[in-house]
């Protein structure tokens, strides 16, 4: 394979990443150059998959969703992909040896969008955050691992954890946009319920809780990921708290935000934590 299409796919692998988070291509940066460009192309395939249910109004978002797939696994089939960011994640996968169940997980959640708008039920809320967040940070670790499957099984729980987490924070914050746009309910309590103080104040819990169990599977991450994953930590509980000093109607009308000059001292933070070992 051409040397300089797959770098060429990476590097749009990263623009994606790039141009859709500013916080989270600002932690993949504390990456090593090899592992920093699998995340990368993790990035980029569930952020054009959740493009897809997201955006694509105007288009057969079903009909593109499938097609994504079926190019993404003949491009495993066939050991090469015309689309770039496929073809980077596809070589991922093989590199890495990501279980095919967990981009299926993934998958299962993106299709769960188009045909579900309401998650009545707390098994229904879990089955889409883990198909949506804790299977791709399962992804992530199997890279962070990178072929210790004695650690990847042992830091699997705390990797779940921390995704969910992540993925209840984003909840809260998109809250707007979820609710009045794409007429979501991802949290089963606001179905039968309007979103309020009681509830928010329940998901937060719930949400630091899973924080909670995370932090001990930071710890022991390989040093070369150790300081990306806790700048993400730190963000994100930030966001929580910021999250949490919200009133509850105005999470419903505006998306907040972590400003600049608090993500780099969170940054600061977390390499003085990781350096002189204070955590």
């Amino acid at each position: 394979m051409s040397t300089l299409y797959s770098d060429v796919a990476f590097k749009i692998s990263k623009l994606v990443t790039v141009t859709y988070s500013t916080s989270f291509s600002i932690a993949v940066r504390f990456l090593q150059s090899d592992l920093r460009k699998a995340i990368y192309s993790i990035y980029g395939f569930v952020r054009f998959a959740d493009e897809i249910v997201d955006t694509f109004h105007c288009h057969n978002k079903e009909f593109l969703l499938e097609k994504f797939e079926r190019d993404f696994y003949e491009g495993m089939e066939q050991g090469i992909s015309l689309n770039p960011v496929l073809y980077s994640f596809c070589e991922t996968v093989r590199h890495y040896k990501i279980p095919d169940e967990l981009i299926q997980a993934f998958l299962k959640s993106m299709k769960i969008d188009l045909s579900r708008n309401y998650h009545k039920t707390k098994d229904e809320t879990n089955e889409y955050i883990f198909g949506s967040a804790e299977s791709v940070g399962l992804m992530c670790l199997k890279i962070f691992t990178d072929g210790d499957d004695k650690l990847y099984k042992e830091l699997s729980s705390p990797a779940k954890k921390l995704g969910a987490a992540f993925q209840k924070v984003n909840f809260l914050r998109d809250l707007k946009n979820d609710t009045v746009y794409l007429n979501r309910r991802y949290f089963h309590e606001t179905v039968e319920k309007a979103f309020n103080e009681s509830i928010k104040s329940k998901i937060i819990i719930d949400i630091e809780n899973d924080f909670t169990s995370s932090l001990p599977g930071i710890r022991k991450l390989p040093a070369h990921s150790r300081l990306s994953v806790l700048i993400a930590y730190y963000y994100y509980r930030k966001l929580l708290k910021i999250i949490r000093k919200t009133p509850a109607e105005r999470l419903l009308q505006t998306r907040v935000r972590v400003p600049n000059v608090i993500k780099v001292l969170l940054l600061i933070k977390a390499y003085l934590v990781i350096k002189l070992k204070l955590q």
